[in-house]
């Protein structure tokens, strides 16, 4: 706006010279051309001004190997918002959330910002968000029906939208097929349940090799999911309770449990003795995993032969809906350039093909043509798996102080994986602890 206002200026200028060339000596041109240059000067003045405008942008998912990608899309941006700058601030998931609390309380809270879906329940709560929805209905450019529905509906407070939907993930049931074919057993459907999975992976058991039929881990994330396949409700209708120690829940706990203490199918803690699960499969001592679709490319070069299958259910299904959103910090001094810029890294094709490319999770966009070359790669076989299990997809149950009753859960759970409290014991201290949370 302010170089069309500058450059209507110098037209102005230049008639009224005409005319009075018209009219008076020519001594009086120098002047005018004096004027011309002062105007000129002052409109660069304001284009490099508007240049001068820079935001920040905070971020976890890129640490994991994407600074570069980051990198390339930032300069993208620049190059077509020119008066736009953007400083990254990359930094690791286990110290993100506790940088950015530090930064928010030193009034130093970056422009924009990237949360998790259970984290951005507690900065919206707190109106540390910036309310989208005007900066939306103003740009003609928008259109926010071109995001996972799910997915824009997680960004949402009290009517509110308070960040865009950036990514999505899912967790599947990643196998072995060599270990399946080696024990002459039918790989995994989409209609298993955790039965299924506890006679195949009988089968496949081999604990004199070390090789584990199967592993999910007790703790938070599993539990909820599980918890919710088996009609299970985290708490009543208004959050003042809640109800973790219900049989649903219970029961729902104790067939995790089984898996480790009664069937010895999949290792304890102790039993991974510091290694991960994933380190295991990847050297073909688990046949079963439940993990997330964003270890496909560390599974890439695995050494045999694996696929996936949405994950097995109990009375329904139901499976993990991981998602990152990208926010505008409620006090930041430049809204209208941050708005620009979490529509780009949420919702352009550049990002969407890049994100696809590069396995850097997946765009949270409904349009099935960004995908049609994710569906292609190889291994898995099965990416569509990935998509059917949007039909199950669950998110977190979230409160205000989430990550403390993510922590007294989790204390429970590894209290259950060590034997030490039984599934109905750990949940009935749960929720003492977790009632005190919601008061």
């Amino acid at each position: 706006m302010k170089k069309r206002l500058s450059i209507s200026i110098v037209s102005i200028v230049i008639l009224f010279t005409v005319l009075l060339s018209a009219c008076q000596p020519a001594a009086s041109t120098t002047i005018e051309q004096e004027t011309l240059a002062d105007t000129t000067e002052e409109q660069d003045i304001e284009e490099e001004v508007a240049e001068q405008v820079t935001i920040t942008y905070a971020t976890f998912s890129a640490n994991a190997g994407h600074e570069e990608d980051l990198a390339s899309l930032v300069a993208e941006f620049e190059a077509t918002h020119p008066n736009i700058k953007v400083e990254t601030q990359i930094v690791a998931f286990d110290d993100y959330f506790n940088k950015l609390q530090t930064m928010i309380a030193g009034d130093v809270a970056p422009d924009t910002y990237e949360l998790n879906y259970e984290n951005f329940v507690s900065y919206a709560e707190k109106g540390l968000l910036l309310d989208t929805t005007v900066l939306a209905s103003n740009d003609a450019s928008s259109d926010v029906g071109i995001f996972y529905p799910r997915a824009l509906e997680a960004f949402q407070l009290d009517g509110m939208q308070l960040a865009l939907p950036e990514t999505f993930s899912t967790v599947v049931l990643f196998y072995n097929k060599d270990l399946f074919d080696a024990a002459g057993f039918s790989y995994p459907t989409a209609d298993w349940t955790w039965n299924d999975v506890l006679v195949a992976a009988q089968a496949i058991n081999d604990p004199e090799n070390g090789v584990y039929g199967f592993y999910s881990p007790l703790q938070f994330n599993e539990f909820y999911k599980k918890a919710a396949q088996n009609n299970c409700s985290f708490f009543n209708e208004d959050k003042t309770e809640t109800l973790i120690n219900s049989p649903e829940c219970v029961e729902a706990l104790q067939t995790m449990s089984d898996f480790v203490n009664v069937y010895n199918v999949m290792p304890s803690e102790a039993d991974l003795g510091g290694s991960s699960n994933s380190d295991l499969f990847l050297a073909g001592k688990i046949a079963m995993d439940v993990t997330g679709i964003w270890m496909f490319s560390s599974f890439a070069d695995a050494p045999f032969a694996w696929d996936i299958e949405i994950e097995p259910g109990m009375a329904t299904h139901a499976t993990h809906f991981f998602a990152n959103g990208a926010g505008i910090s409620s006090t930041s001094e430049h809204p209208q350039e941050s708005w620009e810029w979490i529509k780009f890294i949420t919702s352009s094709p550049e990002v969407a093909n890049l994100r696809v490319e590069k396995g850097w999770e997946l765009p949270a966009l409904s349009d099935p043509d960004y995908f049609t070359a994710y569906l292609e790669q190889t291994p898995p076989d099965n990416r569509q798996a990935v998509f059917d299990s949007l039909n199950y997809a669950i998110v977190p149950p979230v409160i205000s102080r989430q990550s403390e009753m993510q922590d007294i859960i989790g204390n429970f759970l590894s209290q259950v994986d060590l034997g030490t409290l039984t599934p109905q014991e750990a949940l009935d201290q749960a929720k003492v602890q977790v009632d005190e949370l919601l008061k």
